[in-house]
């Protein structure tokens, strides 16, 4: 009798301390960086396809999603586009990626944690 009572304390302390496995939103962005600064083309060129950058601006288009949001990867950098600079001597021009694709993320709403009212 008293290992019965053991064994069903046991088994139900095994189901209620199982844990579910957290579940994500998952969100595709599209999106243009901002150009660099007024500078020799090859620069500009550079400084807009720095890995820094890419990642920079995928930081920030998550974010500007809401709360919780986060980068989970960048699927495409887009592509390079250069424009002149307006009123600079010589030949500078100012460069950006236009197209960035991003799979933003964040944790599903009550996928996680206690729900209010459930102990």
């Amino acid at each position: 009798m008293l290992l019965q009572r053991i064994s069903l304390i046991f088994l139900l302390l095994l189901a209620s301390s199982t844990t579910r496995a957290t579940e994500y939103v998952y969100r595709d962005l599209m999106a243009n960086t901002l150009p660099s600064l007024c500078m020799t083309e090859s620069a500009a060129q550079e400084n807009a396809q720095k890995q820094y950058t890419v990642d920079k601006y995928s930081k920030i288009f998550c974010q500007k999603q809401g709360y919780g949001w986060h980068v989970e990867g960048v699927k495409n950098t887009g592509k390079l586009l250069c424009t002149d600079c307006k009123g600079e001597t010589g030949n500078k021009k100012q460069c950006h990626l236009e197209d960035v694709v991003v799979t933003c993320k964040r944790i599903k709403p009550g996928s996680v944690g206690m729900l209010p009212g459930q102990s």
